[in-house]
C-alpha cells in the first residue's frame, strides 16, 4: 500500500537539497511532485487539490535550520499536512455510555462489515476486556449469519441469533435488550449491505440507527476501492451520522488513495484498519504513524507495540543471555524466532514498520512466508536432542527428517546453513552494526534475496 508514494516523496527530499530558504521557485518542482503522487494514490482530486495548496503556503518563505536539510523541513511540513488530511490525533471508539453500548456498522457489500464485526469483538474483548454480543441483521444473506455465528465462536463472545424473513429492527432492539438483561458491555450489530447504494438499504440503515440510537456508527469501506469508496462514503455520510471509519484490506496491492481521502469528504475519523485476514488483523489507526510511514519513517512504535503483544518477556529474556554470550543458540530458538515474527506480521511486516536506514537496508528483499512455513515443519520433525545438537544430524537422521516433514534432503541441508547463517548474524546483533545484520538477515531465511 502506498509504496509508489512513498518512492515519489522520498525523491522530493533528494532533490531539495543546498538550499538555505523553501521559496516558490525551489520548492515547484516538489509539489509537482507530491501532486503526481497523490493523484496516482487515487486521492480525489478536490483532497489533492487543497493539501498542495495548503503545503505551498506554510512551505514558501520557512527558513532552513542549520541542522535540517531543505528536504527536511520540506518533509517536516508535508508529515503535519498528511497527518491533518488522514485525521489528526488518533480517535478511540467512545463507550463511556451505560451499558450496553451499541456499535453499528455499515458499508456495501464486500467492504468487509462481518469479518470487520468479528475482529472489532475480538479486539474489544482481549484489549478492553469487555463482554461483547453480535448480532447480524442482514436477513436476505442467511451466509452472513452463518458467517457471524462462526466468528463469534472464534473470538469467544456471545452470539444473538436471527434468521430470513425477521425485520432487521425488531432483531436489533431484541438484542440490545438481551445485552442489557444479560449485563453486557458492548453490542455490536452487523448490517445488511448491498453491491451499490439504492433507497432501501438507506431507509432500512436509517431505521435501524433510530431504533438502537448506537454511540458508534463506523462506515466500512474497502481500501482496495479506490474513488468509489470516497463516493460510497459521502452517501452513507449523508444518511446517517458517521462517528467513524473501518479501512479494510489496508495490506492489499491497492494505491491507497482512500485512506487519505476518506477522512476529509466524510470528516469522521478513521478508527481501525484491516492489515490482514486473520481475526488479530483490526488495528487502532494512528493518522501521525500513516504520515510517518508514507514518508518512509516507518512506525517503530508500532512495531514496539507488536513485540509487546506478541513477543513473551521470559523466552526473550532467555535468548537475550545466549545472543549476548554467543554461544547456545540451538534450532529450538531458530523455530521460536521464526514464530515470534510471524506472529507480529511475517517478514515483510516487520520491514514496513522499519524507518529510513534500516528500510533501505532491507531494499530489494522478497519475501515467502510460506518458506519460513516449511522451515518450522521441518523442523518439527526433528527429535528434541537433534534440536538441541545439530551437530548430531548425519546422513540418516537428515533422510528420516526429509521423509517426517514432506521434505527433500537438500532442503534439510538448506535449513542447516540458513540456521548456521543465523548464529552468526546473532553475534554480529551482540557486537552491533546494522547494515551487517541485515546482510545475514537476507541469507538467514528462505525467500530473502
Amino acid at each position: 500500500m502506498l509504496d509508489n508514494l512513498t518512492q515519489r516523496l522520498g525523491h522530493v527530499i533528494r532533490t531539495l537539497r543546498g538550499e538555505a530558504r523553501l521559496t516558490d521557485a525551489n520548492i515547484q518542482e516538489a509539489l509537482r511532485e507530491v501532486r503526481m503522487a497523490l493523484l496516482e494514490a487515487d486521492v480525489a482530486l478536490p483532497v489533492v487539490r487543497d493539501f498542495i495548496t495548503i503545503v505551498r503556503e506554510k512551505a514558501i518563505g520557512t527558513d532552513v535550520a542549520a541542522s535540517l536539510s531543505p528536504g527536511q523541513a520540506f518533509v517536516g511540513i508535508v508529515q503535519r499536512e498528511l497527518t491533518r488530511l488522514i485525521g489528526g490525533p488518533a480517535s478511540p471508539l467512545d463507550l463511556a455510555v451505560v451499558p450496553p453500548a451499541v456499535i453499528l456498522l455499515a458499508g456495501l457489500q464486500g467492504a468487509g462489515k462481518t469479518t470487520s464485526a468479528g475482529k472489532l469483538a475480538r479486539l474489544l474483548r482481549q484489549d478492553m476486556r469487555k463482554k461483547v454480543l453480535l448480532v447480524s441483521c442482514d436477513v436476505y444473506r442467511p451466509a452472513a449469519i452463518t458467517q457471524l455465528e462462526t466468528l463469534a465462536g472464534q473470538v469467544g463472545v456471545d452470539f444473538f441469533p436471527s434468521s430470513s424473513g425477521q425485520d432487521p429492527v425488531a432483531i436489533a432492539i431484541a438484542a440490545v435488550d438481551w445485552a442489557r438483561r444479560h449485563y453486557l458491555d458492548v453490542v455490536i450489530v452487523d448490517t445488511a449491505g448491498r453491491l451499490s447504494i439504492d433507497d432501501a438499504m438507506m431507509g432500512e440503515i436509517a431505521a435501524l440507527h433510530a431504533a438502537v440510537k448506537p454511540v458508534e456508527t463506523l462506515f466500512v469501506v474497502d481500501a482496495m476501492q479506490g474513488q468509489d469508496a470516497v463516493n460510497t462514503a459521502k452517501a452513507f455520510g449523508t444518511v446517517l451520522p458517521l462517528t467513524g471509519v473501518i479501512l479494510t484490506k489496508l495490506d492489499g496491492d491497492a494505491r491507497g488513495g482512500a485512506a487519505l481521502s476518506v477522512r476529509q469528504v466524510t470528516g469522521a475519523p478513521i478508527k481501525f484498519a484491516g492489515v490482514s485476514e486473520k481475526l488479530d488483523g483490526l488495528e487502532v489507526f494512528h493518522p501521525e504513524r500513516m504520515a510517518s510511514r508514507i514518508l518512509g519513517m516507518g512506525d517503530m512504535l508500532g512495531l514496539i507495540e507488536d513485540a509487546q503483544r506478541q513477543v513473551n518477556v521470559a523466552d526473550a529474556q532467555k535468548l537475550a543471555k545466549k545472543v549476548k554470550s554467543g554461544k547456545g543458540f540451538d534450532l529450538e530458538d531458530f523455530k521460536s524466532q521464526i514464530g515470534q515474527m510471524r506472529k507480529m506480521g511475517g517478514m515483510q511486516g516487520l520491514i514496513d514498520k522499519l524507518p529510513g536506514e534500516l528500510a533501505r537496508a532491507a531494499q530489494g528483499t522478497q519475501v515467502d512466508d510460506r518458506a519460513i512455513r516449511r522451515l518450522e515443519g521441518i523442523i518439527n520433525s526433528m527429535t528434541p536432542a537433534e534440536r538441541a545438537k545439530p551437530e548430531l544430524l548425519k546422513a540418516s537422521r537428515k533422510r528420516r527428517i526429509a521423509a517426517g516433514a514432506g521434505a527433500s534432503v537438500q532442503e534439510v541441508n538448506r535449513l542447516l546453513a540458513q540456521f548456521e547463517q543465523t548464529q552468526k548474524m546473532m553475534k554480529m546483533v551482540a557486537k552491533g552494526g546494522v547494515h551487517k545484520m541485515m546482510r545475514g538477515l537476507k541469507g538467514a531465511f528462505p525467500g530473502l534475496r
